[in-house]
């Protein structure tokens, strides 16, 4: 089992480039292709829009083949992507193309694309057709996820997109291509009001799964930390995978375990997350 990790947490404090040689360097096999800075989102004003950042330019290409070839100078490579989100902003929906060309020319094979939360299934099912023919042609499959909306009066999580066993299905089959795949984020599956609970979730999504968003949480909030350190079952979720004979990648997204690092010891924290992944892996193989 190979493990990976979303690198956008360790390259805003270092850069692409040095992110790359640090997940080498820590133990992880591959590097997740992080592209958020394709096209910026405001949360708070509801703006999107390009930056000065190269995946917005025009040498995005080059960017994208020369964090490839990092990969390969450190002996690892690029096993997924996550394009910018949220999807239904259209200076990001203009951008999914090029997060697809991107994956491809970093080596990736798959580009998670979340679904439009409140959006019906057959929304969403229209925005992936619209993009599978061009993900056919660069060899690059697409991944949905499963989302999650807020209940402020619960204080909870509540449904959305993919949030469920039977709405993660329905997206699945509305769509019904090999190029078209589930991705499943542990984390949101955990989350108190809007999730079915990873084990199931896994069990049924079946072959469909083949990708995984990996963190830990407090079984209510979206905390996005490293595995082992919160509240989350990890005996019952690999036994889950083990299950299904998972044969994708152990894919880290705890990108909140940096948060308080810097350039002294981001390294370190780097480290302890190839460690949890790999603790994982060995779960997975040896259970």
């Amino acid at each position: 089992m190979k493990t990976s990790t979303e690198i956008a947490s360790i390259a805003h404090i270092t850069g692409e480039e040095k992110a790359i040689e640090y997940c080498a360097k820590a133990g992880f096999d591959a590097w997740d292709f992080s592209m958020f800075a394709m096209c910026r989102y405001d949360w708070a004003t509801g703006n999107a829009a390009p930056g000065d950042h190269p995946l917005a330019g025009g040498d995005y290409a080059a960017f994208a083949k020369r964090l490839r070839q990092v990969g390969e100078d450190n002996g690892i490579h690029c096993n997924q992507s996550h394009a910018p989100f949220p999807t239904y902003v259209k200076p990001i929906r203009d951008m999914l193309k090029r997060a697809i060309e991107c994956t491809a020319i970093a080596g990736g094979s798959i580009c998670v694309i979340h679904p439009g939360n409140d959006d019906s299934v057959q929304a969403n099912a229209d925005m992936y057709l619209e993009l599978l023919p061009f993900a056919r042609a660069h060899n690059v499959k697409i991944a949905t996820e499963n989302m999650w909306d807020w209940d402020d009066a619960k204080g909870h999580s509540s449904f959305a997109a993919c949030a469920t066993s039977e709405s993660f299905l329905e997206h699945m089959e509305a769509v019904n291509d090999p190029f078209f795949v589930a991705c499943l984020d542990l984390g949101h599956a955990e989350m108190k009001g809007s999730g079915s609970g990873a084990p199931h979730m896994i069990r049924a999504l079946g072959h469909h799964l083949q990708a995984l968003h990996i963190h830990d949480n407090d079984l209510l909030n979206d905390s996005h930390q490293l595995p082992f350190t919160m509240q989350m079952d990890f005996d019952a979720i690999v036994k889950a995978l083990q299950d299904i004979r998972y044969q994708g990648y152990f894919t880290l997204e705890a990108d909140q375990y940096l948060h308080d690092r810097d350039e002294s010891n981001v390294y370190a924290g780097v480290v302890e997350m190839a460690a949890a992944a790999r603790k994982l892996a060995d779960m997975f193989e040896n259970k």
